[in-house]
């Protein structure tokens, strides 16, 4: 039987060196552990540092290593949708390339699925982000749970193993904005836990953007809820309700003769309001519509520049399209 490592990478120079002892280690552990093959999967998502020069190396140097040089970088998910492409495990792993999530963790998730659990998620006991970011972290998991239309486990991310079955699931899903959390989760088979403490990156800066992880959230969002559009609906239905509420008080004071003074707050405040949820409404409706006009464009996820393999390697992945 074969474990696949799916693991995208962006600029990661710096940790390059440290990522490949340890989770060469933990291959050999998996493979003496459990009589597995190991596949390593890296994908090269557009560095502009020397990370491709170097996991070049590395496949050079290990017969398990298969590296997709992307022609660009397409992004942190359409990165993880070439590797599980290419990965041929009967069991995959996917995990982010900054050693936050710890390869040691590997073993237990494989124990897990040996056990008969199909999904396996790394659940995060705590995180090391703190602070600003830290609160904008938990708000978002606190709201995906209230708004996501089905039951979706939160403080958990990418870090986790589906078995073959699960993988070919998730890769007949090809909608572009995706959010692999939730659509592991949509595809069922029950998710197991695995627990862990999310540690700090081991070198260089965060990757993800403040722009990017809110774009991010936004996919999650859009992507596995529709009550965005129903609190449009409610929202103008008690607005409007207001209105005719407000439009009968004022009818009465002139019935009555009962006189205010004149000016302009009145109508400028409706005004002001009407014209606030308008837009609102509006930019909610453009996100759903943007998101349609995405998916009939239908362009690929992404474009391999190049499959990078040692001589020896005998370990050939999927057809890349």
């Amino acid at each position: 039987m074969t474990l696949s490592i799916v693991m995208p990478i962006y600029n990661e120079e710096e940790l390059l060196s440290g990522l490949f002892g340890r989770v060469t280690r933990v291959m050999d552990d998996v493979e003496a552990k459990f009589a597995m093959t190991c596949q390593w999967v890296l994908i090269n998502d557009g560095s502009r540092d020397h990370s491709l020069e170097l996991l070049r190396g590395y496949a050079a140097r290990d017969s398990r290593i298969a590296v997709l040089d992307l022609s660009r970088n397409f992004g942190h998910q359409p990165a993880i949708q070439a590797g599980l492409e290419y990965a041929t495990g009967d069991a995959v792993v996917i995990m982010d390339g900054d050693l936050q999530d710890p390869p040691e963790l590997i073993p237990e998730l494989v124990q897990s699925w040996k056990a008969g659990n199909k999904v396996v998620v790394a659940h995060r006991r705590s995180r090391a982000e703190r602070g600003f970011k830290g609160m904008l972290f938990a708000g978002f998991h606190s709201v995906m749970s209230r708004v996501s239309d089905m039951k979706m486990e939160t403080g958990s991310g990418v870090f986790g193993l589906m078995d073959r079955r699960a993988v070919n699931e998730v890769l007949r899903l090809h909608e572009r904005n995706r959010f692999l959390p939730g659509i592991r989760t949509w595809v069922g088979f029950g998710e197991a836990k695995v627990l862990y403490d999310r540690e700090e990156r081991a070198a260089g800066a965060p990757k993800q953007t403040f722009t990017r992880l809110v774009r991010y959230a936004f996919d999650a969002i859009f992507s596995f809820s529709l009550k965005p559009l129903r609190a449009i609906w409610t929202l103008g239905f008690v607005v409007s309700l207001f209105s005719i509420g407000y439009a009968l008080f004022l009818l009465s004071l002139r019935v009555f003769n009962i006189n205010v003074v004149p000016g302009f707050t009145t109508p400028t405040v409706a005004i002001l309001l009407l014209g606030g949820i308008q837009l609102i409404s509006i930019g909610v409706l453009g996100e759903y519509l943007g998101r349609i006009y995405d998916e009939v464009k239908q362009r690929p996820h992404y474009i391999v520049g190049e499959v990078i393999t040692s001589a020896k390697s005998n370990k050939a992945g999927a057809t890349i399209d």
